[in-house]
């Protein structure tokens, strides 16, 4: 697929309807964040067309810098500590739990680590065969990559809910297709996949398949608690 500032537009867009549809599904207060995951993701999206109409020169000189760090903030600074703080928040005592309470923490590092790095060193981004390369000097570091990867997706594939489990899977899976076919526009190419793939919480939440009460099993039925305004 040809990348583009239309193709991020195209994917906010959607992405906005489907997590406003998933958000009317949530049942339960600990599993908001984790359903807000695609909501989250078509902002993130929208900063990325941004990007691309800032390079290709289409915006004034100053907003380059701008709308890369608000991409680079949710891509590079936030996301590695949401998501294990989005699964931890649903996640039943026990090992488990304990697991990925340690990635929480293995997030903040990294998320500590990676803002210091966007706030005190400039990210060069740059248009390369139809995709954006994103280079900061102190967050493009392999071991910041590694535990990275760990906290994001670790977390997911230590859930007790097969679904999310699942939704690791998934993006492990593409995290890996995108380091080889395009691991130059890595943090790019894996944000699409990823936002794309998170239409699949749609589903989760519409089938009531993440139940935070009973894990893998169907609880007595709850009325949502957010948007319900918009069920009428």
């Amino acid at each position: 697929m040809c990348f583009s500032a239309t193709a991020s537009f195209t994917a906010s867009a959607v992405l906005g309807v489907v997590g406003v549809a998933t958000l009317r599904h949530v049942r339960e207060p600990r599993a908001l964040l984790f359903a807000c995951v695609p909501l989250l993701f078509a902002v993130h999206q929208f900063s990325e067309g941004m990007v691309w109409l800032a390079l290709e020169g289409r915006l004034g000189a100053t907003a380059v810098d701008h709308s890369v760090f608000l991409f680079t903030l949710y891509a590079i600074g936030i996301l590695p500590l949401l998501m294990p703080v989005a699964v931890v928040l649903m996640e039943p005592p026990g090992w488990r739990r304990r697991a990925i309470l340690g990635l929480c923490g293995v997030g903040a590092v990294v998320f500590a680590w990676d803002m210091t790095g966007l706030v005190v060193a400039p990210t060069c981004a740059v248009i390369e065969q139809h995709s954006i390369t994103y280079t900061n000097p102190i967050t493009s570091q392999m071991w910041v990559s590694l535990l990275y990867i760990l906290a994001t997706c670790g977390a997911l594939l230590l859930s007790t809910h097969r679904v999310v489990r699942g939704y690791g899977l998934l993006n492990v899976i593409g995290l890996t297709i995108v380091h080889l076919v395009k691991g130059y526009a890595f943090a790019s190419v894996w944000c699409f996949y990823a936002a794309v793939l998170s239409v699949v919480l749609y589903r989760q939440f519409n089938r009531q398949d993440i139940d935070v009460a009973t894990p893998n099993g169907t609880s007595a039925p709850r009325r949502p608690f957010v948007l319900s305004w918009l069920r009428g």
